[in-house]
């Protein structure tokens, strides 16, 4: 049997096929864009190992079942159909999704749909696997890649002196992939043994000159961005609440003509676990901080004082999260202590407009003000103050402003979801939640601003 994987022209698969192929490489990511031949491509690879090398696993991961009945198995269907390969040579159980091949090769069609009895995903780390494909790997929690990454080089690898491979095909998308892959590969850092193909729609030369030119007029905005150019900074998650990617690069460009009032915001480090934080704002604009990556209570209230008397900042406008040991510090400053999920504060004049927004805590609140300040370009850093690395933070923990869906309160989406999209606690971001506090208590009525600001003072 002749299994002959025509590339058609297209160099990007060309390049996938000899990583796959090198010794050298454990994991191959492709892909970026729309188009670009990823399943046609994962499905010869996989496939022919299995016919290749007798009675070796491999497995095809996908979010959900569905998407891997609609669009997975015509692809398989596809491959086979190129190849001449009749249905002698495999069977497939609908029941539990497994290929058969002639030569007691297994094919697993997995779906990695979170489940609350395995919150960890430890289902697929107990997996004994040759090689495998996690298709639309943006759509993955790192979780799920671990432990399908554990899993294979497993079975019958020693057998054939086969190397463990995994492929890895995504469109952009701002997770583990962007963080651990893209990135480093764009910084010339990718380690040796991981290979990343950015893939796009003209690659394919099989595309019709009319399907090309719809994607060019159909896809706009962000879509186009991701999907036609390949351009991994742009987010597609509907839930995303700031307008665009370009908003929180424009609060890095943003001139204040005019100074105003003083505020300095602290995150104080939940439990000493992550960054403390202690920023300093004129009125929109972040003018100074001070990070501390392991810190005392007490030297986190030392640089609050410091930073009072220097821009003259009274207790009324410091503002402190008293979760964990940030309570210590507000007792040290005898400032305003956040409580994040303290009750939302309800403008009492307002409560009887249909359309006033039910937030499920102040934090969710202040959230969603960020939000509108900075789609509304009112929110500015300086950049003298920035390394290139905080920059980057600030970018990446903004694009963590997003909603949980939920038709009867608005809702930021929880820290553990931030953690894992970006890999670290999201203290810039906290620090821009907390600013927003002093702006949802003016653009309320004074009177229930005086009542929230005196809860504020005993800690909400």
């Amino acid at each position: 049997m002749i299994l002959n994987f025509d590339t058609k022209g297209n160099p990007k698969q060309l390049q996938a096929c000899e990583a796959w192929n090198n010794d050298e490489i454990f994991e191959v990511y492709y892909g970026g864009a729309k188009y670009g031949g990823k399943s046609y491509l994962g499905c010869n690879l996989i496939f022919a190992d299995a016919l290749t090398y007798p009675e070796t696993h491999y497995f095809i991961a996908r979010k959900e079942l569905s998407d891997i009945v609609k669009h997975t198995i015509p692809s398989i269907n596809e491959v086979f159909q190129s190849w001449g390969l009749g249905r002698q040579y495999y069977t497939y159980n609908g029941k539990d999704n497994i290929y058969h091949l002639y030569n007691g090769s297994r094919v697993y069609l997995l779906y990695a749909k979170y489940l609350p009895s395995d919150p960890l995903y430890e289902r697929f780390g107990s997996m004994q696997m040759t090689r495998g494909w996690i298709e639309e790997g943006g759509e993955f929690v790192e979780d799920a890649y671990i432990n399908l990454r554990i899993s294979i080089g497993r079975w019958k690898n020693d057998i054939y002196d086969l190397k463990p491979k995994l492929l890895t095909t995504c469109n952009p998308k701002k997770n583990y992939i962007y963080r651990n892959v893209y990135k480093p590969h764009k910084e010339d850092r990718l380690p040796s043994n991981t290979v990343f193909i950015q893939a796009l729609p003209h690659d394919n030369k099989t595309a019709t000159k009319g399907y090309i030119k719809n994607l060019e007029e159909t896809l706009k905005g962000s879509a186009r961005q991701r999907l036609l150019l390949g351009n991994w900074e742009y987010d597609d998650d509907d839930n995303f609440l700031l307008e665009s990617y370009d908003k929180i690069l424009d609060i890095f460009t943003i001139e204040y003509s005019e100074p105003g009032q003083k505020y300095i915001i602290c995150d104080a480090a939940r439990f000493g676990s992550d960054r403390a934080i202690v920023a300093v704002f004129d009125e929109l604009k972040l003018i100074d901080f001070k990070t501390f990556d392991k810190s005392k209570t007490t030297e986190i209230s030392g640089k609050i004082k410091e930073y009072q008397l220097k821009y003259r900042v009274p207790n009324s406008r410091t503002l402190v999260d008293s979760d964990g040991v940030g309570g210590g510090v507000v007792d040290e400053v005898n400032c305003i202590g956040f409580v994040n999920n303290a009750k939302a504060i309800k403008d009492e004049t307002h409560q009887q407009i249909k359309d006033t927004p039910n937030y499920d805590n102040i934090k969710s609140q202040c959230a969603f003000k960020l939000a509108d300040m900075i789609n509304k370009g009112l929110l500015s850093v300086s950049q003298d103050i920035l390394s290139t690395e905080e920059k980057e933070m600030i970018i990446e923990e903004l694009e963590q402003l997003k909603t949980q869906d939920d038709d009867r309160q608005h809702k930021l989406i929880t820290k553990a979801e931030m953690k894992n999209n970006i890999g670290r606690s999201p203290d810039w971001l906290d620090v821009f939640i907390m600013r927003a506090y002093f702006n949802v208590l003016h653009f309320i009525d004074p009177e229930i601003a005086n009542k929230a600001y005196k809860k504020a003072v005993k800690y909400l």
